[in-house]
């Protein structure tokens, strides 16, 4: 059962991980396949009530690979610890299979409450870097948990949750809430398009006194800028500058 179990874990690495080079380089050298292998032991020892004994055998496996799983967590064969370090997964979580956890994940509680205090995670979840997932919820299969986010709620199956307190922004191909990436407006960019607007209408005012070959042409490129701009459908829409302009008209 135990190799059985190694081999599962050794598996999700190598399928997890595209810089693993072979089993026998992850069996050697992949701190979250040792947390797990120690975990295993301390769990046995934790079963048959020899509880302190499997208390010093997390410990010693906290020291050697700095992940910390208490003995009475549940965590299914084919789980993926990457990096690890940091990682602390409390006395009543469970961890279902497939699933990856990276480093500086907490699956902890939210106070002293008993019984069922720490969160059940489902299969082929990933709860990215410095997550924290607190008290006696459950995160759905095949849900993601976004770097640096605190889930203090349930989360969907197949759902992308984000950000402190935890929000659904994505279930299976389809967002919620809020948009992550929509546009947002720059003063920068805004200040630039108002002064070349400005700097054109200037070139065309001054082309009309001293004479239109005095001054080189604009180019395509600023005519239709310019173009644009005048009907306010630049690519940098620029509203001060096209009220602006206005003014300057009237005077």
């Amino acid at each position: 059962m135990f190799f059985k179990r190694l081999r599962a874990d050794i598996n999700a690495a190598k399928r997890n991980d595209p810089a693993a080079r072979s089993k026998f380089e992850i069996w050697l050298t992949y701190s979250g396949v040792h947390a797990l292998s120690w975990h295993r032991a301390a769990a046995f020892f934790y079963k048959i009530k020899l509880k302190l004994l499997a208390r010093i055998i997390s410990q010693m496996a906290k020291f050697f690979t700095g992940i910390e799983i208490h003995p009475a967590a549940k965590i299914a064969p084919g789980v993926f610890i990457d990096h690890g370090a940091g990682v602390v997964i409390g006395e009543t979580a469970e961890v279902g299979e497939g699933t990856v956890i990276y480093q500086g994940c907490t699956l902890g509680g939210t106070g002293k409450e008993t019984g069922k205090r720490h969160p059940t995670v489902g299969k082929n979840c990933v709860i990215s870097a410095g997550a924290k997932v607190l008290g006696g919820i459950t995160v759905g299969d095949c849900a993601k948990v976004g770097a640096g986010a605190v889930v203090l709620k349930d989360v969907p199956p197949h759902a992308t949750v984000v950000g402190v307190p935890a929000r659904v922004v994505r279930i299976g191909g389809s967002k919620e809430g809020v948009d992550l990436y929509q546009e947002k407006s720059d003063p920068y960019a805004k200040e630039i398009c108002r002064l070349r607007e400005r700097v054109f209408r200037l070139e065309s005012e001054l082309r009309k006194l001293v004479g239109e070959d005095a001054i080189p042409l604009l180019t395509p490129e600023e005519e239709a800028f310019l173009r644009e701009a005048r009907e306010g459908g630049s690519a940098i829409k620029c509203p001060e500058a096209a009220s602006d302009a206005k003014q300057n008209d009237k005077k």
